[in-house]
């Protein structure tokens, strides 16, 4: 049995909501009512539609019309009496129709664009995060330190950075929120570096970004600047990892008496 068998027409529920139906129909639109809740809802959303296209002409239109009094006031009353006297033809319902119609479909727009806009801000959100970091957070990154004293930090043979596991790469880039992240924009940096008795370890890691202006690079000066003033005496390794540790940048305009990232020589 086809769907129009069993249920009520569009048009014959906006008939009935705007009371045009003929009298020998009412009756059964109204039974049919009582017993189909799924015509129920369909003729509660086309009033509501009607609704909301009538809000949205007013609000449209309001700023247009004369003020409330005097004119406008007169306009209403022209208004209201050509309405009582025109004659509600089938063609004054179609006309009716075409409009509500085209009222649900600018609606129909309006939440289209709102869900578009919705999911390309979630599709946004999702992208790889390009976060420059030039100083880790002391929450995830406090540092750490395995050798404490001058002999054994400038006794060593092999001063360079250990390298980092993927597997600890990846760790790092989780736990600053950018796990997604091209590897190859950061450098799994250690912020008391091995050549300062820095220790292999997470708390000691993090993404410095190279696209920042003090970058991965600058660091890498000041931390040979560092161990030679240490291993030739001229400044205690704790104070050195203390204040690597603390605030790179603030150590590097220390020690190099510049605000700026000095040129790479």
């Amino acid at each position: 049995m086809a769907r129009e068998d069993l249920h009520l027409s569009d048009q014959s529920l906006l008939m009935d909501i705007e009371g045009e139906l003929p009298t020998r129909q009412q009756a059964t639109v109204r039974s049919h009512l009582e017993a189909c809740w799924e015509c129920r809802g369909r003729r509660k959303a086309i009033e509501d539609a009607i609704a909301e296209y009538m809000r949205f002409h007013q609000r449209e239109f309001e700023d247009k019309l004369p003020p409330a009094d005097g004119p406008r006031a007169l306009l209403r009353a022209q208004l209201a009496h050509l309405a009582a006297k025109a004659p509600r033809t089938r063609w004054f319902i179609l006309s009716r129709w075409k409009d509500w119609a085209l009222g649900a479909a600018v609606c129909a727009l309006v939440v289209a664009s709102f869900f578009v806009a919705h999911w390309l801000g979630a599709r946004w959100s999702a992208e790889p995060k390009m976060a420059a970091f030039s100083i880790p957070d002391p929450r995830l990154t406090p540092g750490a330190a395995v050798l404490e004293s001058k002999q054994a930090v400038c006794s060593q043979l092999n001063i360079k950075n250990k390298a980092v596991t993927v597997a600890m790469q990846r760790q790092v880039f989780e736990e600053y929120g950018i796990s997604h992240a091209a590897p190859q924009a950061y450098e799994v940096d250690y912020l008391v570096t091995p050549a300062l008795g820095g220790a292999d370890d997470l708390r000691n890691l993090w993404p410095h970004s190279y696209a920042a202006q003090w970058n991965a690079h600058v660091k890498d000066v000041l931390e040979d600047r560092l161990r030679e003033m240490v291993c030739y005496g001229n400044l205690d390794l704790a104070v050195a990892q203390k204040e690597i540790a603390e605030n790179w940048i603030a150590a590097y305009k220390k020690y190099f008496h510049t605000d700026q990232p000095l040129a790479e020589r």
